[in-house]
């Protein structure tokens, strides 16, 4: 016989009517996720920007008393636990292996790129939040920046619209660059490392990264993944300095922490996998795992946005993508050839 002040406690624990009021949107967000990730599989483009605008879609639904809570749930906690799983694919030895030289011309154009986003956003009379958020997107790792960095900022109807603006746009700018990026290699005869440097450096979402750099040379690929893996390490402390500078301007009572869970997630997963405990099954489940918690969070977010609210932001967001694009990859083909 099960004891039933046991059974009491458990259900307690579970918290059953908070789960019953948040499955029907989590579902709805799963449910466009697929969908999404269908499309892309058959008809091939970029899982994100399906997902986005197929839950714009069903904007209709988004103030519903039943998927209301869910779709908040997903667009926020499922969100930062995709971004944590990120960790699980770097290692210390990858980061080192890239050479001083490398490293020290990656993490100054991360920098810089977000200083020039935020001093870009200031000339364009843009709040301050999204000068910051465009600027990490293009410096660090794309849709997956945006997002990491948006979970930090002082939670708004205007900073999720441009967060979505972001994803579109840098998905978008992103593309672009997997196919120009490569002539330029050849045009400005790079070897294989300043190559590796350039395309991991600059691309913004890991994916392009590696179809540009196998475009070139197996070498090229590899060492262009490495590349990235560690703007995406910079992640951590760019969303710790973000999540600092506005947890000072909060509210009184309002504060969030000092580190978030996710990013510590993201630290803890990163220091496991450096000492060689996570086996590569599990990095590649951990990896898939983080990359479909994020295109369930972006469909929750498309619930939440409509066409206009997106149009009526103007046309000062894509040229701020589109300035800290070429400035990114001026700096670091700058620095390539000063090096030479």
């Amino acid at each position: 016989m099960s004891n039933p002040t046991v059974s009491a406690r458990a259900l307690a624990w579970i918290d059953l009517p908070a789960w019953q009021r948040l499955w029907p949107g989590v579902l709805t967000a799963i449910t466009i996720a697929l969908a999404a990730s269908f499309v892309a599989e058959h008809q091939g483009g970029p899982q994100l920007l399906y997902a986005l605008f197929f839950g714009m879609a069903f904007n209709f639904a988004a103030n519903g008393e039943k998927i209301r809570d869910g779709i908040e749930f997903a667009s926020r906690h499922v969100l930062r636990f995709g971004v944590a799983l990120l960790g699980a694919r770097i290692t210390a030895e990858q980061l080192a292996g890239l050479g001083a030289g490398s490293i020290a011309m990656v993490a100054g154009g991360v920098v810089a790129t977000i200083l020039f986003g935020a001093l870009v956003g200031r000339l364009l009379g843009r709040p301050g939040t999204e000068g910051i958020l465009t600027g990490g997107a293009v410096a660090i790792c794309g849709a997956s920046a945006a997002l990491a960095i948006s979970a930090v900022l002082p939670k708004s109807d205007a900073n999720q619209r441009f967060t979505l603006f972001t994803v579109v746009g840098v998905t978008a700018l992103s593309t672009v660059a997997m196919v120009v990026y490569p002539s330029l290699v050849k045009l400005f005869g790079l070897d294989a490392n300043a190559a590796a440097v350039f395309l991991g450096g600059t691309i913004h979402d890991v994916a392009q990264v590696v179809a540009a750099g196998y475009l070139i040379s197996p070498e090229v690929g590899d060492g262009a993944t490495f590349v990235k893996l560690f703007r995406v390490a910079m992640l951590l402390p760019v969303v710790a300095v973000v999540s600092l500078l506005f947890r000072n301007g909060a509210p009184a009572g309002k504060k969030p922490p000092v580190l978030p869970g996710f990013l510590v997630g993201f630290a803890v997963l990163v220091a496991v996998n450096s000492l060689g405990l996570i086996p590569q099954p599990v990095t590649d489940v951990a990896s898939g795992l983080s990359r479909w918690c994020l295109v369930v969070a972006i469909a929750a977010l498309g619930v939440k946005t409509s066409f206009q609210q997106l149009a009526a932001l103007g046309w000062r967001p894509v040229a701020m993508l589109a300035v800290n694009t070429v400035f990114l990859a001026a700096l670091i083909m700058g620095g390539l050839l000063w090096m030479r």
